[in-house]
């Protein structure tokens, strides 16, 4: 019997993958973890064929956790389920090592079709990763940030300040501080203000 794990931190949408992988794949069992935490326990408690991955996670980002499972079990495909839309976080997502995207706002149909793809060995790339997977060449300036730094990123595009992000993330002011100025100075920018008309324009904040 396959298995795959679920890491997302709502419920009913675990649920409702869940029911959807349940009436497709009747021989699939299904594991779930809210958290980074709660997934290496699942993790190496057990062999998983797939893991079905949110970006936005409590803790650590989805990406970090994506990074991190791909060095620690290098042969476990990961299949990122975001409400992010594929052109935010789509190039970042395939370098990190991901088998494949699909927004939350997808028809069930093409999270199915995703799943048998990467169940069987290959990949999934919607019509939106093709689109920014030709980016490569030419690729924006917010790609050279970290993923923490492309984290603080969007949450100060989005209108959250310092003190803010810092209780959010659980690190100290001054680091989220050291962040903000990485961030200025790779994408050659001076005030937050700035920082927010940057991510407005490149649509990675709502």
């Amino acid at each position: 019997m396959r298995s795959v794990l679920l890491i997302d931190d709502h419920p009913i949408v675990r649920q409702g993958l869940s029911r959807v992988l349940a009436a497709e794949f009747p021989d699939l069992r299904i594991a779930e973890a809210v958290d980074g935490i709660t997934a290496f326990e699942r993790l190496r408690a057990a062999p998983f064929h797939l893991v079905l991955l949110d970006l936005t996670l409590p803790g650590d980002s989805g990406l970090v956790l994506l990074r991190r499972i791909h060095r620690e079990f290098p042969a476990l495909p990961v299949l990122v389920v975001s409400m992010h839309p594929a052109d935010q976080f789509a190039q970042r997502t395939l370098q990190a090592g991901a088998a494949g995207y699909v927004t939350k706002g997808a028809d069930p149909r093409e999270l199915v079709q995703a799943v048998r793809a990467v169940l069987g060995g290959g990949r999934y790339v919607p019509a939106e990763l093709e689109e920014a997977a030709r980016l490569v060449a030419d690729p924006p300036k917010h790609e050279a940030l970290s993923d923490r730094e492309y984290q603080v990123l969007r949450l100060i595009g989005g209108g959250r300040t310092v003190s803010e992000i810092s209780r959010e993330l659980g690190v100290s002011v001054k680091t989220i501080s050291t962040y903000r100025s990485r961030i200025l100075e790779k994408l050659q920018l001076r005030t937050s203000a700035e920082i927010i008309h940057y991510a407005i324009v490149h649509g990675l904040v709502p």
